[in-house]
């Protein structure tokens, strides 16, 4: 049987990615229930960081420890790929070694190269282009509060970034409407936009973008590695951070995600990420547990 990756949402079919999330929340209830379940005793997680991160680290460490792995954090100043090993050489010995490997880097193709020539499932974690751990949390989060998310519409509003591009994605995948707004010149990327089809729309209001949207969600106007750019960028965007304006334009049980880390009084408004509308903490911890999950469909 041919290893299995998950380096974009694409990887799984739309029925085995709803199966995964209602497997996440399952994992979620019998975790918080109290119940012990381990069945990856004797495993391991080798975690490759070449980008810095909280969520990311904690939710993988913490469940494999959960079920029973158990986590080895790597970065390039603890390995060879620090000092000019090639990719490719790190990818077997390792997957020799471990029983799956996550990776967060920057370039998607580094993740791709490697997952090449892995024995192991390779999970992304982030990569310039695709983050879709965060949406496994952002669907499980939209169903545990609101239901079935095929047939919404998503708003989001800023940068055609990583998280923009697995939202469109998510959009194939789980059968939704997505209106993006953003700034001219902060598009997505049009291959990935025009393999949406009509899911997908681009506006340049965002009060347009969340009318009637039954969630709004949103991303920091600088990633990491963009830093130098925040000035501009603090100019491009600065008519598209989620207020309660925004929200009053979305449907009445609308609800505003985030995947954080937030800058309050840029993106979103201080009322909106703290205010009764917002799950971003439910989002924040549900990556744990649709990670869980994950780990346990690749591990099999």
């Amino acid at each position: 049987m041919s290893v299995r990756h998950f380096l974009t949402l694409l990887d799984l079919s739309s029925d085995e990615l709803r199966a995964l999330i209602a497997r996440a929340i399952e994992l979620k209830r019998r975790h918080q229930a109290g119940e012990l379940y381990q069945p990856f005793k004797g495993k391991v997680l080798a975690m490759i960081f070449e980008k810095s991160s909280t969520r990311t680290r904690v939710s993988f460490e913490a469940g494999m420890a959960q079920l029973g792995g158990h986590a080895l954090f790597l970065s390039p100043r603890d390995t060879q790929l620090g000092r000019g090993e090639p990719l490719e050489d790190t990818a077997r010995v390792l997957s020799r070694m471990a029983d799956a490997i996550m990776i967060r880097t920057f370039e998607h193709e580094k993740i791709e190269r490697f997952a090449a020539v892995s024995r192991v499932p390779v999970i992304n974690a982030l990569t310039d282009r695709y983050h879709p751990c965060q949406l496994l949390a952002d669907v499980q989060t939209f169903v545990e509060h609101r239901g079935d998310i095929q047939g919404r519409t998503v708003a989001w509003i800023g940068d055609g970034n990583n998280m923009c591009h697995s939202y469109i994605n998510a959009a194939r995948q789980f059968d939704f409407r997505l209106h993006i707004a953003c700034p001219e010149g902060y598009d997505p990327a049009p291959d990935i936009l025009a393999a949406a089809g009509d899911r997908v729309a681009i506006v340049r209001d965002p009060r347009e973008a969340a009318t009637g949207a039954d969630l709004v969600t949103t991303d920091v106007w600088a990633s990491m590695g963009q830093e130098e750019e925040q000035a501009q960028r603090e100019r491009a965007f600065a008519d598209y951070q989620v207020t309660d304006e925004i929200m009053e334009c979305a449907a009445a049980d609308a609800v505003f995600m985030h995947c954080l880390p937030a800058h309050r009084g840029e993106e979103v408004a201080t009322s909106v990420i703290d205010g009764p509308r917002s799950l971003v903490w439910d989002q924040a911890e549900n990556r744990l547990h649709a990670q869980k999950a994950l780990l346990e469909f690749l591990l099999g």
